[in-house]
């Protein structure tokens, strides 16, 4: 088999060719079909996360192993199965849910796997889709994309999941007045799109006017340059004196301030983005404001059961997706950090 693999962190991927695995026990190994290029590849290429004031998170002390191959938005058709893999067979076609943990610590008892604290991340922490082929460690995280095309349906599993989970944590605000949507990438695009289809509303804020034009073609009912001298005003006379729900796709020090400025009393910021940076709050503010802020963090595998039957019944959320071939992978990369990419880049081995 054939993978793009980071073997040292900033430098070009290279191309690896190893011995194809053999499922064991409860293991699927697929064909991949298509392979997603998120932002978040750009931490695990760079291997480090800015956490404000100078200091940075290394991917090596949480566990991040070179050579790894990334690739955590991923579809591909069974090829083999090991000896207790069961309900997929060989020629299906599945989704791939990567955020897996331990399986047995009180967190991932509960359902929510993403926040393992010794996780096991397709395309982190073991090999992803930047390859032809790709092991599953158990059935359970293949989604049947029936008649989808791989390339529209690979998004889902990061991107989809991760704007669904956001989502949900606005509760009834949801749909009772327009949200505002920080960041018009690839997962922010999502968003909108899977909230208008929720029968939601969304203002979207970015600096690039392209991405805005992009944003209220996908479904956004408004578009600001968060940059704009006035922009906290823009917000406000748009949603009548503040808004109730903000969701930040980007995750900057400036984005997270500007969320937050935003917001009328009893308003929540969901901080999604893992661009970096710090921001400082009046403590006195928090309760007088009656304000909430809250991280949120990809999908647990319940939530891609849901997005995954929302979309069966709604069609998939009209995102630009554009394929390139799995060779293409580091220039794909490069454009992403360069801001040369709208929509979702997905690599087709």
């Amino acid at each position: 088999m054939k993978s793009y693999d980071v073997c040292q962190c900033g430098a070009p991927l290279q191309v690896v060719e190893r011995q194809t695995p053999n499922p064991v026990g409860s293991e699927v190994l697929l064909r991949v079909l298509a392979a997603g290029v998120c932002h978040s590849d750009l931490h695990f290429w760079e291997g480090v996360y800015d956490i404000g004031g100078g200091k940075q998170i290394k991917l090596v002390d949480r566990g991040v192993k070179l050579p790894l191959t990334m690739g955590h938005e991923n579809v591909g058709e069974v090829v083999a199965l090991g000896p207790d893999a069961e309900g997929v067979k060989v020629g299906d076609r599945r989704l791939v849910h990567p955020w897996i943990g331990c399986g047995e610590c009180a967190v991932c008892r509960r359902g929510d796997e993403q926040l393992c604290t010794a996780p096991r991340f397709i395309g982190v922490f073991r090999a992803g889709g930047y390859a032809d082929r790709l092991i599953v460690p158990h059935p359970r995280y293949l989604f049947d994309i029936g008649d989808w095309a791989p390339e529209r349906a690979a998004p889902l599993a990061c991107s989809g999941v991760t704007a669904w989970g956001a989502l949900k944590k606005l509760g009834a605000t949801l749909k009772s007045e327009s949200v505002i949507i920080i960041g018009a990438g690839g997962v922010g695009l999502m968003a909108v799109a899977l909230l208008k289809a929720m029968g939601g509303r969304s203002i979207v804020a970015d600096i690039d006017p392209d991405k805005r034009e992009l944003a209220k073609k996908v479904g956004a009912t408004a578009a600001i340059d968060n940059h704009a001298s006035d922009a906290v005003k823009q917000v406000i006379d748009a949603t009548k004196g503040g808004a109730g729900a903000v969701l930040d796709f980007v995750g900057a020090s400036d984005t997270v301030r500007f969320g937050i400025d935003c917001l009328t009393k009893g308003g929540k910021v969901i901080v999604v983005g893992l661009f970096g940076g710090d921001v400082t709050i009046s403590t006195p503010f928090i309760p007088i404001r009656a304000m909430t802020v809250q991280g949120s963090y990809v999908g647990n595998l319940a939530e891609m059961k849901e997005l995954v039957d929302f979309v069966r019944a709604n069609g998939l959320p009209d995102v630009p997706v554009r394929k390139r071939p799995l060779a293409d992978a580091y220039a794909a990369l490069t454009d992403l950090k360069a801001g040369k990419v709208s929509g979702r880049v997905v690599l087709t081995p």
